[in-house]
Order: C-alpha cells, then structure tokens, then sequence
C-alpha cells in the first residue's frame, strides 16, 4: 500500500484551508452594495433568492433583450430604439438613479431593483452560455442595453460609475495634447478647437475602441488610439464586452456542474430556448373584448383578425371539415382565448364536423372540447380551468405537424413556396415584404416575420394610434402569442380602446 503524504498541498486545492475541513466549512456570503446605477457584472452574486425570484427576474429580462433583438431585426435606428425600449424598461426592469431617492443609494427601493438587475443578469448568462451561438448573441444584445442605459444615465453619476471602473487607459499631458493639436482635430470629425484644448484625452489601444477606428472618429499613433471625453462611451463598453466574453467563457465551465442541481437545470433550459421568441401567457382579462360579439357563428368573420397559425387551421378545417387531434387542440385553446364559450365551442366544432354523426361526434370529440376547457378531468384540470393557449414558442417547438396535420407555425413548418402561396391566398402581395418575411424564415426569425405581415396589414392603423398617441410603445411591443394577435388587430380595426393585452 501507498502511503499518502498528507503534509503536500494539491495545486487545486486551496491552500489556506485544510483539506480535511473543507467540506465542512461554512460558507460566507457578501451582501451586494450597488452604489451606481449601472453595473458592468464583474461580481456575481452570492447572497439568496427564491426559486420565484430566480426564475421570474429572469423572464423579465429576457423580455427586454426579445425586444432589443426584434428593433435590431427590423433596422431601426438607436433613437427608435431606445424610444421603443424605455417604457418597457420602466414596466419589467427599472433602474432609477440615485438622485430619483433623497436616501439615495442607500433606499431599498433601488437596492431591489439593483438586486434584480444584477441576478437576472447573471441567470441569463448562466441560460445562454450553452453554444457559441447562444453567448454571442447574448453579449450582443447585453452591450445594446448596456450602451441604451449609459447614454441615458445621469451625468455625474454616469462619471462616478466610470471613475470607479479604473480601466486601463492613459491620459493625455497637456504638452502631448498640445503637440498633437492639428493632429487631432484634423482626425476628429466635429470637434472644435477649444475643445481640444480644453477637453479630456484618453489614449488606449486602438484595438479596444474599433467603433471609432472604423468611424474614423479618433487619431491613431504608435498603436495608440487618442479618444477625447465625449467618445468614452466606446471604451467603457468595450470594456464591459471584454468581462463580458471572459464570464460567459467561465460560465460555460461551470455549466456541468448545474446538471446535480434538478432545480435549475430544467428553468435554464427552459430560459434558453424562449431566446428564440419569449414564451408568454393569457392573462384572464384578455378573453374579453369590447363591443366583440363572439360565438359560433361569428368566427367566420373574425377569422380575418386571426395570426396565420390559426388561420391555416380554420380554412383547412372549412376545406375538410376535419382537424386531427393536434390541430383541433391548438385551434380550441385559441378560441378559448378569444372568449368562446365551451356551449359556443361545442356548436362550432359539430357544425364544422358536418360529415359524421352526432353520435360519432359525442364519442370521439366531445369530450376533447370540454376537457380542454376543463370541464372534465382530473381535480387539478379543473380547478385550473383547462389548458392555456398556446403561444408562439410552445407553437415552435413542440410537436411538429406530420403528415396530414395542419399545426404549428407556417413560418417555421412551412416551405418557403407553400407559405408565400398561403401568404398571397390571404391577400398579403407586396413584393417587398414577402422578400422581408423570406429573409427572416431563413434566418429563422419566425415570430419577427409574423410581425412584419401584422405592421403591413395594419401599417394604417398603426400609424394613426401613434400620431393621435392612443397607444404608446409598450402597446405596440412584439407579438409572441396568437391571441395577442388576435385582440390588437381586432382592437385597430374596429378602433376600439385598448386594455392590457398579455402577461409574458
């Protein structure tokens, strides 16, 4: 036998703790101070938080940065960017700053919605370091909200929060600046002179500020890049991209280990996948529509406010008088959503079945109606009221319609020559936007090209809710559930005031 030298310290152990103790050790958690407004993640958190609060500040974020990611799709620019972002920002993820508070800093209010910053943060981070892919478009939108807030913060808190950073930049000497004068207002567009003589100069290397290289906003020498106070931005953010790309590195290390916790594990899964379009849910108060009459003999007419999803299944169901079992549930929820009632429900469905008997039609569909309006089933079906309607992200990614089936997503299930030819039978001919919506399915931006036919259809309603500012950006957010769909199209059309739609 092997006789073990005890005395030897492991490399990967830590040596001012005896090995012997370390599983018993206690650990010691730092409550997070949050001086400053923003935050650049560079120390994760380590005090506790429900498995609510885990999972819900997460979705909140992942709200904003679906939408950051939809306004970059559709080419707008930062200032419609930001106009679009920032009441969405005050309804899912506030940031006020100190001055907002007479206790400043120290009030509760702001350390909580610090707090939830920083953990949502670092719960994504932990959801989307699985594949390259996931990280890079991660740090791409997370430096979008990074840089909408900085611009956005106030002054002198924004100078506190860079002073505290302690980047690696040099500043320039009063005798370089001045040496370097013609230079640096010849190779800095807009700039006067005395602010060349007046202003702060930073010299960094010109790899870590490539915005203003390739702008041809800053004058480079030796490897240096000479960046005046007003562009700091650009090093700041480069900065935070650089931490950024180093956490998500290390959070990919740390990934296997999450497998031995069954708590998480199935939230960042889940968190991951609605990367692709946010998963969200009907509140009850959506079911109801203003003025709407809804019943069995109203879902023709209504049909033409439908999303494509739902409105493949009703002109095949009119086609065939017949839907199999998936798409009968997907299309029973979504009227379930829109108000119909099960007694209107059950008509509807036997009028459409024309071809069997009624006999037929109780023992094999009946009971399917009213089970997913939880009139029947077990104690918690019915105490939950049936099943919720499907959104945009269960459409995408659970069970993909067969052969015969007529479900899921035409975007994303369809050809790109069958869904042009279902577009154009649905009156949708622009040229210019079915190239757009071709782009995207390729791209796989499913639910940015369902948005794109809704804007088309709607652009003059769109455009007349917003100059007499009825509705506001957060109503006109992006659409990730069909009845969402549903009742905004209703709502413009008829003109209709419109009340909160959904809760993601």
């Amino acid at each position: 036998m092997i006789r073990q030298d005890y005395t030897r310290i492991d490399p990967k152990r830590r040596s001012t703790l005896d090995h012997k103790k370390k599983q018993f050790a206690t650990p010691t958690y730092k409550q997070q101070e949050y001086p400053h407004r923003l935050n650049i993640y560079e120390i994760p958190p380590t005090a506790e938080i429900t498995l609510e609060q885990f999972e819900q500040w997460a979705i909140d974020r992942l709200r904003i940065l679906a939408e950051i990611e939809a306004c970059s799709f559709r080419n707008k620019t930062p200032a419609e960017t930001a106009a679009h972002i920032t009441p969405l920002l005050q309804n899912w993820l506030p940031l006020h700053s100190n001055t907002s508070s007479s206790a400043g800093s120290q009030d509760e209010s702001l350390k909580l919605e610090r707090q939830k910053d920083h953990y949502s943060h670092y719960i994504l981070r932990l959801a989307f370091s699985l594949t390259e892919d996931l990280r890079r478009r991660f740090a791409r939108i997370e430096n979008s909200l990074f840089k909408l807030r900085f611009q956005n913060d106030d002054t002198r808190e924004r100078q506190a929060f860079v002073e505290s950073l302690k980047l690696d930049w040099e500043i320039v000497s009063e005798e370089e600046r001045r040496a370097l004068g013609a230079d640096l207002m010849n190779a800095t567009p807009g700039l006067k002179r005395q602010e060349i003589e007046e202003g702060g100069w930073f010299k960094v290397d010109f790899e870590t500020v490539p915005e203003l290289v390739e702008g041809r906003r800053v004058y480079l020498k030796a490897g240096k890049a000479y960046v005046p106070v007003r562009e700091q931005m650009s090093i700041v953010v480069a900065g935070f991209n650089t931490k950024l790309d180093k956490g998500l590195e290390l959070a990919a290390r740390a990934l296997p280990r999450l497998d031995e916790d069954e708590r998480l594990t199935p939230i960042l899964n889940h968190l991951s996948k609605n990367f692709a379009t946010p998963d969200s849910t009907l509140a009850d108060s959506d079911s109801a529509l203003p003025g709407a009459s809804i019943n069995a003999f109203s879902i023709d007419p209504l049909s033409q406010h439908f999303p494509l999803c739902m409105r493949n299944l009703h002109m095949t169901l009119r086609k065939n008088s017949h839907l199999k079992h998936f798409g009968r549930l997907q299309y029973t929820l979504f009227l379930k959503g829109i108000g119909l009632t099960l007694e209107d429900c059950l008509i509807f469905w036997r009028q459409a079945f024309k071809l069997i008997t009624d006999d037929t039609f109780n023992k094999e569909y009946r009971y399917n109606v009213r089970h997913a309006y939880g009139d029947v089933g077990g104690d918690a079906i019915r105490r939950g009221r049936g099943y919720s309607p499907f959104s945009c992200q269960k459409i995408l990614t659970e069970h993909p319609p067969g052969s015969g089936e007529s479900h899921g997503c035409p975007y994303r299930h369809f050809s790109v020559e069958n869904l042009t030819t279902l577009l154009q039978t649905t009156g949708v001919n622009d040229k210019d936007l079915l190239r757009g919506v071709k782009e995207d399915v390729e791209n796989k931006r499913f639910h940015i090209a369902c948005n794109r036919v809704f804007e088309w259809a709607h652009k003059g309603e769109i455009k007349r809710v917003k100059e007499d500012g009825t509705w506001g950006a957060a109503d006109l957010d992006t659409i990730v559930h069909p009845n969402t769909y549903f009742k905004r199209s209703y709502l413009l059309t008829t003109g209709e005031r419109r009340g909160d739609e959904m809760e993601m």
